[in-house]
């Protein structure tokens, strides 16, 4: 309620520190899992209204509330642009969101995800089923690695890569560096995709841009796409799409989204790309034209 007094040892806060915001949600009682891994923090809480919450050094990863906007758009607006995806490598995404994504797509038939962080996983399985349920699936190969190393090693080709990783510090530094996505490209089919988590166009507009001038020097083409987020700062948020020749407009079949989902449709997934002039302003000719009128 506004003008209400906040007790913090009741709430989860997320510190922005170079936006100079807070994001808070409350919570009942202590950590339901509270660990140090080798890399980070990695925290479960039970909100009052968002249902569990994950943290990694006391950044929000997913809460349960509106998870299912983050994983639709990382996955689906790829996944309905290639024609016929059938082998995806997911890099991080340890609660396991955008693997059961994935899977909803029939043309499936094997789902690689490296995580670095196994306590991650772990924590997942037994706190949040609602994200990691598919993890077990046999299509799933689960491996607790290295991403950077595997799509360094990696012999296999794969039509639709997501980069599902926090934000460039810890663990997911080096997923944000030319050398990895030129090993994304190695391994990508003739058709492949990649999209990136891409950071906030209000408060992450520096590393947005760095970004997208490391994959502009590595793929043909690379948008920019848009999706609102309530869990987590600013709420305005980017993904990148990448490609050696596929395009989410011109190679985009709406007739062929099945199934319901709770945030993603043909026309968020056309809207997504129409960007705010700001951000246009801000990467100028870095990325692919949109075409114009797109939808004919």
């Amino acid at each position: 309620m506004s003008g209400s007094k906040i007790n913090p040892d009741h709430w989860f806060i997320e510190v922005h520190e170079e936006a100079k915001v807070l994001a808070g949600f409350e919570i009942e009682g202590k950590a339901l899992y509270s660990k140090p891994s080798d890399f980070q923090k990695v925290e479960i809480y039970q909100t009052k209204n968002h249902g569990k919450l994950l943290a990694h050094d006391d950044k929000i990863m997913v809460t349960e509330k509106d998870e299912f906007v983050y994983h639709d758009m990382i996955v689906h607006v790829p996944m309905f642009t290639h024609p016929k995806p059938k082998h995806v490598l997911v890099i991080g995404g340890g609660d396991g969101g955008t693997v059961r994504e994935v899977l909803r797509h029939p043309s499936v038939e094997t789902c690689t995800m490296v995580e670095i962080d196994g306590d991650v996983v772990e924590a997942c399985k037994e706190w949040i089923p609602k994200t990691s349920s598919e993890l077990t699936n046999p299509k799933v190969s689960l491996k607790i690695q290295d991403g950077v190393e595997f799509v360094k090693n990696s012999q296999q080709k794969f039509d639709v890569i997501l980069v599902d990783s926090s934000d460039p510090i810890g663990p997911a530094t080096p997923l944000f560096n030319v050398d990895f996505y030129k090993d994304i490209n190695k391994i990508l089919s003739d058709d492949g995709i990649v999209v990136s988590q891409a950071e906030s166009p209000f408060y992450e507009m520096n590393m947005q841009k760095a970004l997208v001038k490391i994959k502009a020097q590595v793929f043909d083409k690379l948008h920019l796409y848009n999706y609102i987020n309530m869990s987590y700062p600013g709420c305005l948020w980017s993904f990148s799409f990448a490609s050696r020749g596929l395009c989410p407009f011109k190679d985009f079949d709406p007739g062929r989204v099945t199934g319901e989902f709770q945030y993603y449709n043909p026309q968020i997934h056309w809207g997504a790309f129409m960007l705010p002039e700001f951000q246009k302003k801000a990467h100028g000719d870095a990325l692919t034209p949109t075409p114009t009128p797109f939808w004919k």
